[in-house]
C-alpha cells in the first residue's frame, strides 16, 4: 500500500495540478480542505462533504484534545471512524489555536501551557505531546508543532519564534517517527515560518528541508497583514520548498486568494470562511459573494448562482433561503453552507482542469472579471 506520493500532472507558469496518493484514497491539487474541527464540518453530513467533491477534510489537534479527548477517539476506533469518513484527514498541530490564547498561555522552549478556554483546566501542548495526540486521533497527514507570531511584530521577535519552530519541527519529526506504525502509514508536513521577510523564510525552508517532510506548509499568513503583503511573501516563499513536494498555504482564504495563490504554486488549502460565512448568511458565487438577507433577495425566484452545479442551487431559490435565513431556521445555515463548500470544490476543479489544459491564464482573467464585476 502507497503511504504518501506526490506526482505533478501538469503545469502553466508557477501553477500546477497534481494527485498526493494515500492509504485512504488520492486528494486532487490544488485542494481544498474543508474544516471539521470538532470532528464535525459544521452543518453539513460527512457523506455530503464527500458528496461535493471534497477528497481530504481538516481536524482540529486543539479542540480534539479538550473535547472529547484524544485518548477517548482512540479507543472508539480514530477519528475516521468517530465522525464517519473513510478519506484522509489532515490534522493541525494545535499551534495555531494555543498561540491565539495570548492572555491564557505561557511559551518556553519545552512548548506551550495553557488554560482551555472550555474550562480552564491546564494543558501543556509541546511538539511531542501533539505528535501523540495526531497519532491517537489516526491522522493521515500530522503537522509539525510550530509557534505562529503575528505578521506585524518586529523582525526580530519573528526570527526567535522562526528558530525555535525549526528546533520544535526536528522534535516533532523525532515524536512522529517515535510511533512507528501510524507513521508507516501517514504523512508528515513542515511548517515554513519567518513572517514576510524573505530572508527569514529561506532560512526556515532550508532548516525544513535539512530535516526532511512529505510536504511543506506555509505558516504565519492571513493574521491580518492583508492580500497584498500575502501575495508579495507568495511570490517568494513557495519558490524556496521543494518542488516535487506539496505545499500548502494554511488558513486561506477568499476564492480570490486561492487563485492568486494557486497561481503562485501553491497545492493545498484550508479556511473556515466558506463554512462560517454560510452560517452567517453570505454565498459565494461566482459573481462575487452576496448577502441572502438583503430584502432584493425576498422574491428572488432563481438560484444562488446560475452557474454552479450544487443542489442546493439546483433545488431552492434565493427567495427560500432568505427566508430560511431571517427565520433563523437550521435548515438555513446548512443550505447555505452546502453551496459555500460544493462552489468552493468547484473552483478547485474548475482550476485543475484549466491547469491541464493549459488555459489557467485565461480561467484566472475571467474569474476575476466575473468575481470583482459588481465592486
Amino acid at each position: 500500500m502507497t503511504r504518501f506520493q506526490f506526482h505533478i500532472h501538469a503545469r502553466e507558469g508557477r501553477a500546477r495540478t497534481g494527485t498526493i496518493t494515500m492509504q485512504r484514497g488520492e486528494i486532487r491539487t490544488p485542494a481544498f480542505m474543508p474544516v471539521g474541527t470538532a470532528a464535525t464540518v459544521k452543518a453539513m453530513k460527512p457523506e455530503t462533504v464527500r458528496s461535493i467533491g471534497a477528497d481530504i477534510i481538516l481536524g482540529n489537534t486543539y479542540h480534539l484534545m479538550l473535547r472529547p479527548g484524544a485518548e477517548r477517539v482512540a479507543r472508539l476506533g480514530g477519528l475516521h471512524k468517530f465522525m464517519n469518513w473513510d478519506r484522509p484527514i489532515l490534522t493541525d498541530s494545535g499551534g495555531y489555536q494555543v498561540m491565539s490564547l495570548s492572555e491564557l498561555r505561557k511559551i518556553t522552549e519545552e512548548g506551550v501551557t495553557f488554560a482551555s478556554h472550555i474550562d480552564g483546566s491546564r494543558h501543556n501542548l509541546t511538539p511531542e505531546r501533539s505528535m501523540e495526540i495526531q497519532r491517537l486521533l489516526g491522522s493521515d497527514i500530522v503537522m509539525a508543532f510550530d509557534e505562529c507570531p503575528r505578521a506585524d511584530q518586529g523582525k526580530d521577535v519573528i526570527e526567535r519564534s522562526m528558530l525555535m519552530s525549526m528546533r520544535w519541527a526536528q522534535r516533532s519529526r523525532d515524536g512522529f517517527n517515535s510511533g512507528e506504525e501510524h507513521a508507516a502509514r501517514s504523512a508528515l508536513f513542515g511548517i515554513q515560518q519567518g513572517g514576510l521577510h524573505e530572508d527569514l523564510r529561506g532560512i526556515s525552508a532550508a532548516k525544513l528541508q535539512d530535516i526532511g517532510f512529505d510536504g511543506y506548509a506555509i505558516g504565519g499568513l492571513a493574521v491580518g497583514e492583508g492580500q497584498e503583503a500575502m501575495f508579495a511573501t507568495l511570490d517568494f516563499a513557495p519558490l524556496q520548498l521543494p518542488d516535487d513536494k506539496p505545499r500548502y498555504l494554511m488558513g486561506v482564504g477568499k476564492p480570490d486568494d486561492l487563485v492568486g495563490a494557486v497561481e503562485r504554486g501553491v497545492d493545498m488549502f484550508d479556511c473556515v470562511l466558506p463554512s462560517r460565512s454560510g452560517r452567517n448568511g453570505q454565498a459565494f458565487t461566482w459573481n462575487g459573494p452576496l448577502n441572502i438577507r438583503n430584502a432584493k433577495h425576498a422574491e428572488d425566484t432563481g438560484p444562488i448562482d446560475e452557474r454552479c452545479t450544487c443542489s442546493v442551487c439546483a433545488t431552492y431559490s434565493r427567495a427560500y433561503l432568505h427566508h430560511l435565513n431571517k427565520a433563523g431556521e437550521i435548515l438555513g445555515a446548512m443550505l447555505m453552507t452546502e453551496h459555500n463548500l460544493a462552489f468552493y470544490q468547484q473552483l478547485m476543479a474548475g482550476m485543475r482542469a484549466a491547469i491541464a489544459e493549459s488555459r489557467f491564464a485565461a480561467f484566472a482573467a475571467d474569474f476575476r472579471r466575473n468575481y470583482f464585476a459588481g465592486k
